[in-house]
């Protein structure tokens, strides 16, 4: 295995053990060359990622001659920019693999992590929230809401699913959110025609910390297609912070 951190995104210490070299984005040339070198075939997508901007690109010779291709990359929402990035891997020779395919116990079974349960109100907030995400899906928007009291109180766009939390946080602290009897849930969910190899929905136990932050009750993920980092802590901490965390089935007509 060798990673290919991104400068100016990924963290060097948890990676350090591994074999590496550092890429910059618009390096594509660069990249293909030091991986095939490594007898690199597959590649694997980890970890989260603003979406750069064209102007942050420092684009060598062969990102360059790709251009035209990349400017229709941004002209839509998420999956279809990571699809159009998986495409250019796959015509220059490279396999590009889910990371669930690589290691498939980080995907969220179904059933609660920890020991609490949502209740008859949280369930409910819980449905509906499936049943927005699924609405909004052919929009290419978020894999994020959040419901309280049966009242969508936010909605997951190009912010990501921890600024969301905070704006939430922030509502209740400026008083436009009152305190619901039964504390609202966070919903995640997979879009209904994404690419199940890339981007898929996460939680770990940083989610834990900012859901108890913003006076949430708990987390619904869809099992089976979402991804959890680090089970054990998260089930810890979601135990410490009196957060429930569950997986759940959606139907196929859901997603």
């Amino acid at each position: 295995m060798v990673l290919f951190p991104i400068r100016g995104w990924a963290d060097p210490v948890p990676i350090a053990r591994y074999r590496q070299h550092w890429v910059s984005f618009g390096n594509f040339g660069s990249f293909c060359r030091v991986a095939r070198g490594e007898g690199c075939r597959d590649v694997v997508f980890i970890g989260s990622l603003r979406r750069p901007g064209l102007l942050q690109l420092r684009p060598d010779l062969r990102t360059l001659l790709l251009f035209p291709k990349i400017l229709q990359m941004f002209r839509g929402g998420d999956d279809h920019l990571l699809r159009a990035v998986a495409s250019i891997f796959e015509e220059h020779g490279f396999r590009v693999l889910g990371a669930h395919e690589v290691a498939p116990e980080i995907l969220m079974r179904e059933g609660p992590i920890g020991s609490l349960r949502p209740n008859s109100s949280q369930q409910a907030d819980i449905e509906k929230g499936l049943a927005l995400l699924d609405a909004i899906s052919p929009f290419d928007v978020g894999q994020a809401v959040v419901v309280e009291s049966g009242r969508v109180l936010a909605m997951e766009a190009a912010e990501g699913t921890d600024a969301m939390l905070s704006r939430v946080d922030k509502l209740r602290q400026n008083g436009h959110i009152e305190r619901a009897t039964a504390p609202g849930v966070l919903v995640k969910a997979v879009k209904r025609t994404q690419s199940r190899r890339l981007d898929l929905p996460s939680i770990g136990p940083q989610t834990i910390e900012r859901v108890a932050r913003a006076k949430l009750g708990g987390i619904a993920a869809t099992a089976g297609s979402a991804i959890v980092a680090q089970p054990e802590r998260t089930g810890i901490a979601a135990d410490r912070e009196k957060v429930f965390v569950i997986g759940v089935r959606v139907s196929s007509g859901e997603q």
